[in-house]
Formats: C-alpha cells, structure tokens, sequence
C-alpha cells in the first residue's frame, strides 16, 4: 500500500523482517510511520518556552549526575586503605549508572534525557534534533557538571584537592591510545544502547520499550564503568570531564583531557551510523 512502504530503502531490503519471538508485534498489528529528520537549523525554537525548559532540564540533570557520582568516588577514595567499609569500584559503577537510570526516567519527556554531549552529538548526527538544540544542550550539560563538581568541591575540599577531584586521566600504566580506544568503545556501547532502546520502530512493535528505555542506558552505563574505571576513571560522557577537570584544576587533569573529548564524539559517530545505517536498514515488516 502506498503510505506504508518501509523508510529506507538500501537495496538489500526485499526481504520482510521476522519479528523476534515473544514481542507484541506478534499479536497485534502496528503501524509505523517514520517521523521526518529534524531540520538542521531551526531559529524558530529560539522563540519557544519547550526549547528553553528542556535545556534547563538537560543542565539540572547533569549537576545532579555529578553532585551524586562524583560524592560517591570521594567517598571511595576517602578509604583507598580499606575498600571494603565504602561501596567500592562497584559502587561507583552503579552509581554512575544508576543516576543515568534515574535521570533519563526523569527527563526523557522534556529533553529526551541525553545529560551527555557524545550522546546529543550521536542523535544529532542521525538528525534527530537540530544543531540549535544540540549546541544549546552541550553547553547547559557543560554548565551543569561545572556547577555540580564545584558543590562538591564546596562541601569537601581538602578530600576533593588531595583525591583527584573524580577528575578523569588515562591511569598509569596505560598509554593515550588505550585511553582513547576505551572511550571511542565505551561510548559506542552507550550511544548504541541510547539509539536502540528509544527506536521508534521497535516502540511502535513493542509497547513496553518506552517504559524500559532508561533501564538498559542506565546499565550500559554501570557495565562499561566496571570495565574501563581502571583505564581512565571512565568518561564517556565529555561534560563529565570537563565539570571535574575545571572545579579540580590541576595541570595532569588537563594533560590527557582531549581523550575525553575525541573519544566519546568518535564513539558516538560510529553507533549512529552503525545504528541508522546498518540496524535500522532492516524493513519494519511488509505490506501486500
């Protein structure tokens, strides 16, 4: 029928796809209407009250994320002598990952929860928002970490000067490289989970992946602190970086600080083409 062919067309997609064993697409028959790619400028959001509220949103989630992660690896640090009276390196990954849960909950209906910019940069790039709105959620997500690591700062200052400041630096006995290909991964497997967790097709198929959207981002997260935190305290998220590196400032904060910039944005770039290119070049289902 015309009006409901499949979005994407890249020649290998003849076939109709096979919905997965145990979804609702099964059981209930669902249209799915690709929704058109957001305009690359758009000033006319410069005008709207929902531009400036999701931004506002996007900074109070990321000075949230900080104050509470950043507290928590002071709190690690305090013991290094003895890990087993604080959470530890386990707790600091479910920290970071459950303050990512909690927030994309919070927020995804005002600004889409990225309180991240690989992750803003990622969906730009797979044009779900416009330049505009990416540069602006940068910059609040930017201003949200400086605040929440300097409040941090404020309540602990001798434990924040003498423990790093949850400062991100590519540890010893690890070289830039492996630094940086530790990002570039960590962030694809985040940006990834973002891109197929919110899926527009897959929500129209199956009805419960809105609701449970967070939960895989959130443990993306947590997952990929556990791997890396030993090869880089784990950025993946360049405002992360950049809040603790300027509250804490310290010359070696600086020294590998690009890492955590060239890293995510690499990592972000390869899940969006991986994601829009290679997943989503799949028919949604077929129309006789």
């Amino acid at each position: 029928m015309e009006g409901k062919e499949e979005d994407v067309k890249l020649g290998a997609n003849k076939y109709s796809e096979r919905q997965p064993i145990g979804t609702a697409a099964q059981t209930q028959d669902r249209d799915y209407k690709e929704p058109p790619p957001a305009p690359f400028f758009e000033p006319g959001e410069l005008k709207s009250w929902s531009f400036y509220r999701a931004g506002i949103a996007e900074f109070v989630a990321t000075f949230l994320f900080l104050y509470i992660t950043i507290l928590t690896v002071m709190g690690v640090s305090k013991n290094a002598t003895n890990k087993c009276v604080t959470v530890g390196i386990q707790g600091i990954a479910w920290s970071f990952g459950g303050m990512i849960f909690a927030l994309v909950y919070c927020t995804a209906g005002i600004s889409g929860g990225h309180i991240n910019p690989a992750v803003t940069f990622g969906l730009f790039l797979a044009r779900k928002l416009s330049l505009t709105r990416a540069i602006f959620y940068i910059i609040m997500q930017c201003l949200g970490a400086i605040c929440g690591a300097g409040v941090v700062k404020g309540f602990q200052k001798g434990l924040y000067e003498s423990n790093g400041g949850g400062a991100n630096v590519v540890n010893h006995g690890y070289t830039k490289g492996d630094g940086l290909g530790a990002e570039i991964i960590g962030t694809f497997v985040l940006v990834y989970t973002v891109f197929s967790a919110t899926d527009a097709k897959r929500n129209a198929r199956d009805s419960h992946v809105p609701i449970l959207a967070p939960l895989p981002i959130g443990f993306a997260v947590f997952l990929v602190h556990l791997a890396t935190i030993p090869i880089t305290g784990t950025g993946i998220n360049p405002a992360r970086s950049l809040g603790a590196a300027i509250i804490y400032n310290k010359s070696h904060a600086w020294h590998d600080h690009w890492v955590f910039w060239v890293g995510p944005f690499i990592g972000a770039a390869l899940a969006a083409v991986y994601h829009q290119i290679v997943i989503r070049a799949i028919p949604f289902k077929s129309r006789s």
